[in-house]
């Protein structure tokens, strides 16, 4: 294929890309308001699944109330918020037939022995970024709309959240909660480009355990729990990481040992 047959090819992966997002964007408009109402909001409700599960089977987080209100400060600003919430849904949904496109875009060109390495990575990558939906979902938002929600410097202040910080709050903690649950295979990747190896990740592993606490102890309550309930997850993808680092490096030796050996 031509340069601009490429160009042709991916153009109509990405407009297949669009239109399904705009579908499912569609979908959710037209359900906003349960949506909003059942999935957002609820997080400042003690009845939110999080905040009844940690309480009953670990005695933590229970909470009788979030004193927390809502207001727009804005003229667009809940039909600005419901249309970023739709698209950014229907991105969330359509992911996998997202990354199904991009990924048959860029198969054909890679050889044989290439395409064995990276057999079944739309359906890994699927795995892992909506593991890290729910994680960001049930684990670290709850955590912050509660820790927030009930922090008063004096009771003479109330919480009265935008829509808007408080959406943004919301959808970029699970948003990128997704993406960074990707890091075994971002460091799979790199580790058979030849960029990133085993030693390098554990030689910089104890900076890491201090960035993921420093992480924690900045999105979630002031808490010894709510702190490792967030960064042991993280810190397992970190071993995980070295450990398919590992496993890259051990099969290139075999490989160049088999051509040694011709």
């Amino acid at each position: 294929m031509s340069f601009l047959q490429h160009l042709e090819e991916l153009r109509w992966r990405l407009v297949k890309c669009a239109v399904v997002i705009l579908v499912l964007a569609v979908v959710i408009w037209w359900n906003q308001e349960w949506i909003m109402r059942n999935v957002f909001l609820s997080m400042k409700s003690p009845e939110f699944f999080t905040f009844k599960f940690f309480c009953k089977y670990l005695n933590f987080m229970c909470v009788e109330s979030i004193p927390v209100s809502f207001q727009s400060t804005t003229m667009s600003g809940q039909f600005s918020y419901a249309l970023w919430m739709s698209i950014l849904g229907g991105v969330v949904v359509a992911f996998p037939f997202i990354f199904h496109q991009l990924w048959s875009f860029v198969k054909p060109g890679l050889r044989d022995n290439e395409k064995k390495m990276v057999k079944g990575i739309v359906f890994y990558v699927s795995i892992l970024f909506f593991f890290g939906i729910l994680f960001g979902y049930f684990i670290v938002a709850p955590m912050s709309v509660q820790f927030f929600g009930t922090y008063k410097i004096t009771k003479e202040i109330n919480n009265i959240f935008t829509i808007s910080d408080y959406m943004s709050t919301i959808l970029s903690t699970v948003f990128y909660s997704g993406l960074f649950f990707l890091m075994p295979i971002v460091c799979y990747i790199l580790a058979k480009i030849g960029i990133v190896t085993s030693g390098f990740l554990k030689k910089y592993r104890k900076h890491s355990i201090v960035v993921v606490l420093i992480l924690a102890a900045v999105i979630t309550p002031p808490d010894m729990i709510s702190q490792v309930i967030v960064s042991v997850p993280i810190l397992v993808l970190y071993e995980l990481g070295i450990l398919v680092t590992k496993s890259v490096e051990a099969k290139r030796r075999r490989e160049e040992m088999k051509e040694g050996n011709k």
